[in-house]
């Protein structure tokens, strides 16, 4: 069968760093129970992986498969991830005092979210070497996203929500095929039951960080913001942060790109902006700690921030110290507010989360820590669409 040109070498653990063959199918490191970072033989991809050779390839995530885990192009789903636009949002920027403002709509992936990304890669590796049947924990979109590949796959998806979960997901995710079971509690509970019925009938948990492939689907947003600002990255990236695994790969896929020659050292300052409701990464990053507490009674309307405890928490600490950047709060009200601003001065219609990331620049700007000169990427990680009972509430 035909071959993809990926590197991928082995599996590391991002906490003790024990090394694991890549050729099966593994959730956690083995050793201490942490996320488990896919590796690749960076001098190869470079040999292949070059700014002329993008230049003539799909507009999809698969254009950088070298440093992609798929191994077989039969084993590729593509329901078309990636490749999203990049806007200069210039009348926003105007408008808060920051012209060099852009936003990445990741609203405009299938099933209108950013988690098509991770889900993609996850769905597409686990069918590669052999999963059976595939569950998922989610507050929403992480479902919808799986649903969507396992269907594509033609493999049964197991899908655990909170039962306050708006209706449209619950919706999305039955009419891909899935098997929806509500849970009351949140997404760490649903979590506990993805466990028991993996343990049970040998179920593969794609939950988030905890199988190595979801990472591998987000990172490739640090590719694409590299390649469309001609290989230069902005002084500041604003990202949303639930589980976290968008800031962690992109945070590794700077570090790739620079190892393969495509983009200097320089690094944007990583802020992670989280509900004033649910914040445990912003917790732990003001008390300088490695790890995050559970954070109790989270409660927020923009459900991907609504994650109490991350399990990749000291990889996204991580990220965010060692670009010298920071993480704070904004409310539900903000985000609510901040949607209408964005939505009317740029022209993308953000869900909460990508609300939240202009709140959070439009409060930096003010601390003087964003200066007005810089060039700040706000991530918008899902589209408004998906957010009608919150819009309607507000007319």
């Amino acid at each position: 069968m035909a071959r993809t040109k990926s590197t991928l070498t082995h599996l590391e653990c991002g906490m003790c760093g024990k090394h694991y063959a890549a050729d099966q199918l593994l959730n956690l490191c083995g050793e201490c129970g942490k996320p488990l970072l896919a590796r690749y033989d960076l001098d190869a991809a470079a040999r292949t992986l070059t700014k002329a050779a993008l230049r003539t390839r799909e507009p999809s995530l698969w254009r950088y498969e070298e440093v992609l885990p798929v191994q077989n192009d039969w084993a590729m789903l593509r329901l078309g991830e990636g490749w999203t636009p990049l806007h200069h949002a210039r009348r926003l920027g105007e408008q808060i005092g920051c012209p060099h403002t852009y936003i990445k709509d990741e609203g405009l992936n299938v099933t209108a979210s950013f988690k098509a990304r991770g889900l993609a890669m996850a769905v597409s590796r686990a069918y590669e070497l052999g999963a059976r049947e595939l569950a998922i924990p989610s507050a929403g979109n992480a479902a919808c996203a799986m649903s969507a590949y396992a269907a594509a796959a033609g493999l049964p998806a197991h899908v655990y929500m909170p039962k306050d979960v708006p209706s449209l997901f619950q919706v999305e995710c039955r009419e891909l095929g899935a098997n929806v079971t509500l849970v009351d509690g949140l997404i760490n509970d649903c979590g506990v039951k993805v466990r028991e019925g993996v343990a049970a009938h040998g179920w593969f948990d794609v939950s988030t960080l905890k199988e190595p492939y979801r990472v591998e689907g987000k990172k490739t947003m640090g590719y694409e913001l590299a390649e469309q600002m001609n290989w230069e990255l902005p002084d500041v990236i604003i990202y949303p942060t639930g589980g976290g695994t968008g800031m962690v790969g992109m945070w590794k896929a700077f570090d790739e790109m620079e190892k393969m020659g495509l983009i200097e050292s320089k690094r944007p300052r990583m802020v992670t902006v989280q509900s004033s409701g649910c914040a445990p990464i912003v917790r732990a990053f003001a008390q300088g700690v490695e790890h995050a507490e559970l954070w109790q009674g989270a409660k927020t309307v923009a459900d991907g921030l609504r994650v109490p405890i991350a399990i990749g928490d000291f990889l996204i600490l991580r990220a965010i110290r060692q670009s010298r950047g920071v993480a704070l709060t904004v409310t539900d009200e903000e985000m609510l507010r901040y949607a209408r601003v964005m939505g009317a001065a740029s022209g993308v219609f953000p869900a909460p989360e990508g609300a939240a990331t202009l709140a959070a620049q439009v409060h930096l700007l003010e601390q003087g820590w964003i200066k007005p000169d810089e060039r700040v990427v706000l991530f918008n990680t899902g589209s408004g669409l998906k957010y009608a009972h919150l819009w309607t509430n507000v007319l």
